[in-house]
């Protein structure tokens, strides 16, 4: 009996790793203990006999689950910033100390990070096809300086005298921009762009 005494020890972390699954907030986090919960169960199907279920655990049920997810988290968990080519994106690239446009692209980076997304800067022009992008959801948000957005329609972008203005059509990122971002050189708009399907 004290020779089995593992088994019941291995049997016992699938619930506690099944626990710690479910309290993940961080999604990398989840996907880690969900791959460590299919080599348990795997363990666990071996050690009572079943050879043939513990390796399609551990090549289906964990090793290909945990890969599809991961190409679903990469590609889901993204923020994509649509910017000038002339404007932030080029502060962005040369990342000057001190520049304003810098520090506003690096405050965004952080609040993304704190929600586990990935920001992706998508240069655009000009103006105008930043402002189409937005409309035909290939883009979440834009960020353009009011220099550059004084010379082209204004029905999208509401400076209020700021120097930057923020634009997004995902209801969670402007609540999310909103409460997070504290930066007073920057005016975020809400904007509802047409139903034509969501695009990630």
């Amino acid at each position: 009996m004290m020779n089995d005494s593992y088994v019941y020890f291995i049997v016992a972390l699938l619930p506690l790793a099944a626990f710690m699954l479910t309290i993940q907030i961080n999604p990398y986090n989840a996907l880690v203990i969900r791959g460590i919960l299919g080599a348990i169960a795997a363990l666990v199907y071996a050690v009572l006999g079943a050879a043939d279920v513990a390796l399609t655990e551990a090549l289906v049920g964990t090793m290909l689950a945990i890969t599809l997810y991961a190409v679903a988290v990469r590609s889901s968990l993204v923020m994509r910033l649509g910017v000038l080519e002339d404007g932030l994106l080029k502060a962005e690239t040369q990342a000057e100390s001190g520049d304003p446009s810098a520090q506003l692209i690096a405050d965004l980076r952080t609040i993304a990070n704190k929600y586990h997304l990935r920001l992706e800067l998508i240069p655009y022009a000009d103006p105008k096809s930043l402002d189409q992008a937005l409309l035909e959801k290939e883009i979440h948000v834009t960020c353009i300086a009011r220099s550059h957005h004084d010379t082209h329609d204004r029905s999208l972008h509401k400076s209020e005298g700021r120097p930057y203005s923020i634009t997004t059509r995902i209801r969670r990122l402007y609540d999310i921009l909103q409460t997070d971002l504290s930066s007073p050189t920057t005016s975020l708009t809400y904007v509802t762009a047409p139903d034509s399907g969501e695009k990630h």
